[in-house]
């Protein structure tokens, strides 16, 4: 290649660069096209293709400036365009900050003439007051019976508007009228009279509303599918929450008129929420008796009571919005009770709702093949499961007394079949049957209701293991010791419980029965960890022969001495 060739190709050298950074790019650019030149036209035969790459570099160069031209071109379009919208913006904010400062004067006479009309607007506050009064009190005058809201007017412009005899406490009508000679407008029999029509007129409507949202609750016994249940799954109604609504609302209307009509009314809602939960409680009975007698078979009986014990819950725990501020203490004391009640009532259904279903699995117990088989046992077990299973529904503390209660009846139930002498047994290895099957069916029960949640201290089921010490005693003589501590264990056993139990044996002579039973007189005092709760007390004794029985003793201690 020649030395003219070689100056033709070498790209001028510009100025130096304004970054070091920009000075090595174009080294190394020209670098690069230099070793390209030198590899395409290294041989001579390729020089005479030079023309050609001449031509294709300078169309290309071409191509390059022409689409610069046109993205710079694109580019100071849209920044005119933008200098243009920035302009016209600068004239709305303009325009919007002269009418803001317009504005803000206008607000600023507004405000003026509002200071200036404000006594003007309370002037006409007390005409409007006075002509609805002027309508009202003749007939206060004349008693016609006043509703609810007329009394509250009067009430209200009688005790914080109208100041005194002075009318409306201006003294402006002083020189024209001798106000000395005038009379009260509304004496204090009136302002008596009013606040007992405003109350037995609130207790009219109050008594209609809460009505309403019972008989709206009522209604949803019969449904075909259970209650509502809130996120927690927990079942929920509003009507608690509608009923203690309604009444804080009028306590707080009351309040605005006076402090002895908030008394009168507070009184009145105290008494109506009484009324309410006995009515509540009233309902639930005719929702059981139309159930069990099947004039309403309800789909959905149980949860329906089991929801009726949330609500219960709900009323206990917002009641208190109730009191007032000053008064006593116990002025809750009677709803506290009805609703007491009213949860005793509940469980009292639960509980004969789970006994109809269980009463017909005791028949066989105690029999032999209950001796033999644990199947008995396990169908109780099975059955109360599945009616316990919406428990976890009703909310905490209520659902662990709920639960005890169950495991409760479940053991009365027991209790109650094993005393009724369907079973004696024929001898020791019966006997040994017979407490081991006690033994297994108490770890049974216990085990279905913690399984059920239930608290472990709670269990009566442990008693089965008291009762199997009485049959699986090998000696006779020693019973006594085993009847004194059943005694101490339960307070509430009697001669009759320990007669039948004793009955189960099947190996007592007469004077060993007695013996065991006198032992029971001489019995310690109970301990101190035994159980309070009554259990052997709602189990009904044998029926014994009445003429068997003593006016001094039990019929049971009777029945073997005439023997």
């Amino acid at each position: 290649m020649d030395s003219a060739a070689k100056d033709e190709m070498q790209p001028a050298l510009s100025p130096g660069p304004e970054w070091p950074e920009q000075e090595r790019a174009e080294q190394l650019a020209r670098g690069a096209a230099l070793k390209w030149a030198s590899g395409i036209f290294y041989r001579p035969e390729q020089l005479a293709r030079l023309g050609q790459y001449r031509s294709r570099e300078v169309q290309r160069t071409c191509s390059l400036e022409s689409r610069l031209k046109s993205v710079m071109q694109s580019y100071l379009e849209g920044v005119q365009t933008g200098v243009w919208q920035l302009a016209q913006a600068i004239e709305v904010v303009q325009g919007t900050r002269e009418a803001l400062s317009q504005a803000r004067g206008l607000l600023q006479g507004m405000s003026q003439a509002l200071q200036t009309l404000e006594p003007l607007r309370e002037r006409v506050a007390q005409h409007k007051q006075l002509q609805a009064l002027s309508h009202l009190l003749p007939r206060l005058r004349a008693g016609p019976e006043l509703e609810a809201a007329d009394a509250f007017a009067l009430l209200h412009w009688a005790l914080h508007v109208y100041l005194g005899q002075e009318m409306m406490g201006s003294l402006e009508l002083g020189p024209e009228a001798d106000v000395s000679q005038l009379e009260p407008l509304l004496t204090l029999e009136n302002i008596e009279q009013l606040e007992a029509t405003f109350v037995a007129n609130i207790q009219a409507s109050v008594s209609q509303w809460l009505q309403n949202a019972l008989d709206g609750e009522v209604a949803e016994w019969g449904r075909e599918h259970g209650p509502n249940t809130d996120p927690s799954g927990s079942y929920y109604s509003p009507m608690p929450a509608i009923v203690l609504q309604i009444l804080e609302e009028n306590i707080r209307v009351a309040s605005l008129v006076s402090e002895s009509l908030q008394q009168r009314v507070h009184g009145m809602a105290l008494s109506e929420l009484g009324t309410f939960l006995r009515s509540f409680s009233d309902a639930l009975i005719r929702f059981s008796r139309d159930h069990f007698r099947g004039k309403s078979m309800a789909p959905h009986y149980v949860p329906y009571l089991l929801a009726a014990l949330n609500h219960k819950s709900a009323l206990s725990s917002s009641v208190s919005v109730l009191q007032l501020d000053g008064a006593p203490s116990g002025a809750l004391a009677p709803v506290e009770a009805a609703l007491d009640e009213l949860q005793r009532r509940i469980y009292r259904l639960v509980l004969e709702a789970l006994q109809a279903e269980l009463q017909p699995l005791f028949a066989d117990l105690p029999s032999r093949q209950w001796l033999s088989s644990p199947e008995l046992l396990q169908s109780v077990c099975e059955r109360t499961g599945r009616f316990c299973r919406d428990f976890w529904r009703v909310r905490n503390p209520t659902v662990q007394l709920l639960l005890a209660e169950a495991e409760r009846a479940v053991v009365l139930q027991y209790l109650s079949a094993l005393m009724q002498g369907r079973l004696v047994c024929r001898g020791a290895d019966e006997r040994t049957q017979a407490a081991e099957r006690l033994r297994h069916d108490a770890a049974q029960l216990q085990q279905l209701f913690l399984s059920l949640g239930l608290e472990e201290n709670a269990h009566c089921a442990p008693v089965l293991l008291a009762l199997r010490e009485l049959l699986n005693l090998r000696d006779p003589a020693l019973l006594g010791l085993e009847v004194a501590g059943l005694r101490q264990q339960f307070p509430d056993v009697s001669e009759d419980h320990v007669s039948a139990l004793l009955g189960l044996r099947g190996d007592l002579s007469r004077e060993q029965h007695l013996a065991a039973l006198s032992s029971l007189q001489a019995a310690l005092p109970p301990s101190p960890r035994a159980s309070r709760r009554v259990l052997f007390s709602l189990v009904p004794a044998p029926a014994l022969a009445p003429a068997s029985c003593l006016p001094s003793g039990s019929c049971a201690r009777a029945l073997l001495l005439a023997e």
